[in-house]
């Protein structure tokens, strides 16, 4: 009997009107813990936040310019669902001089952002049943992005032991009929490694073998690499495979443009229309004016680029080096990004009551390594000034020095 003895069915509202799709849908751990850090700070508390995944850099100024002059001159309407013409044009040219996959431009998508590029992607590429291969850690959004589509995710475990490190034997036991894609991220959120050309090959030679399986290459930290570390797009390194490798990335972290919210996506021309055309259907174009600053970044010099990378590595390895002689905490050096992952399991906590802890007890705010598929292991970010990191290392050795 309903309420009030009606018999009637009661109405459906709030929660009860949701999705099963949106009802398995997580938040973003990474943002969920740099906005209480923030919260806190406001509140008063000595909070030292090493989680953000965001250069602490300006846009440099010749960019922000250019974007304020394409707003003074009017570009403030709507513009191709697909990107700027002189921007795709300028995406086609850096990727087919600079990474050696020849690209034109019918072949780029330009996003807003590179989580759009991978939304869109695996929107037009996956249908329910098909598996998405996942080397682990990975970046949180990807498997949630791939359940959107319908699909499921097969998770390839990469040991801190063996450096997190995909081995291609592994790769190809994992393969099945239903396998549609593989995500490579290089270099890795959160972990820091970079594919070298050698690995590249390895993948390439199991992809030929299974030729219903595409790849996408997540690019987004392209620039950011350790000294003798080289960055090799797998189009370039494996070109028979250009059909079926599609790449994102994007001007957040190169060129520390994150609020911008420009990506893109590139490969084959009939996905690149789809994925056009999906993206006509949701949020339409990238911000139009902001689309010239972007163009601006391309075109002009890199040494913004390279002044502060070169900062990255200083501060990741003034990282690395304060996490290697913390006893009992086992760090893979990173290659690239601005992340490391270390392994804390030796303390005998799960990553998520150790990050409580962290940020309860000395005021440390890190990401819990379940959120990367790795629950031995927290992410700690050097996108963050030098004191700042040599702070958080203090409280972090203090912290498990007490356990």
């Amino acid at each position: 009997m309903g309420a009030g003895g009606s018999g009637q069915p009661q109405p459906r509202c709030g929660a009860d009107l949701l999705s099963q799709r949106a009802r398995a849908l997580r938040p973003s751990l990474t943002l969920g813990i740099a906005a209480r850090a923030k919260q806190l700070k406001a509140e008063g508390r000595d909070i030292c936040s090493l989680s953000a995944g965001e250069p602490d850099f300006d846009t440099p100024a010749f960019i922000r310019q250019a974007a304020t002059a394409a707003l003074e001159a009017g570009h403030t309407r709507y513009g191709p669902a697909a990107g700027e013409p002189a921007l795709r044009d300028a995406i086609a040219a850096k990727l087919s001089l600079e990474n050696g996959v020849p690209t034109s431009r019918e072949q780029v998508v330009v996003t807003n952002g590179g989580k759009q590029a991978l939304y869109n992607l695996f929107q037009v590429l996956l249908d329910p049943g098909d598996t998405v291969l996942l080397p682990a850690p990975y970046w949180l959004s990807y498997p949630e992005i791939a359940r959107l589509a319908g699909a499921s995710v097969t998770l390839l475990p990469c040991e801190a032991s063996r450096g997190f490190r995909l081995d291609a034997d592994q790769l190809e036991r994992a393969i099945t009929p239903a396998t549609k894609l593989l995500v490579l991220n290089s270099p890795s959120n959160p972990t820091g490694i970079v594919l070298s050309r050698r690995e590249l090959e390895a993948v390439a030679a199991v992809l030929r073998r299974h030729p219903h399986v595409a790849v996408v290459c997540d690019e987004i930290y392209e620039f950011l690499l350790a000294p003798g570390h080289q960055h090799h797009s797998l189009a370039a390194v494996a070109p028979d495979l250009a059909g079926r490798v599609f790449t994102v990335n994007g001007f957040a972290k190169g060129w520390a443009m994150t609020g911008w919210r420009i990506g893109w996506l590139t490969g084959a021309e009939p996905v690149m229309a789809a994925a056009a055309a999906l993206q006509s259907q949701s949020t339409s174009n990238v911000c139009s004016f902001a689309q010239y600053g972007a163009v601006a970044a391309l075109e002009g010099s890199r040494d913004c680029v390279r002044a502060m990378a070169g900062e990255f590595n200083h501060r990741r390895a003034l990282l690395s080096a304060g996490l290697q002689a913390i006893p009992g905490v086992a760090l893979p050096t990173p290659e690239g990004a601005f992340y490391a992952f270390p392994d804390v399991s030796a303390y005998g906590l799960d990553s998520m009551t150790l990050c409580e802890r962290l940020i309860d007890e000395v005021g440390l705010a890190v990401v819990p390594g379940v959120a990367f598929g790795d629950d031995r292991c927290i992410r700690l970010s050097c996108a963050a000034a030098p004191p700042t990191i040599e702070d958080g290392l203090a409280r972090l050795g203090r912290f498990l020095a007490s356990l």
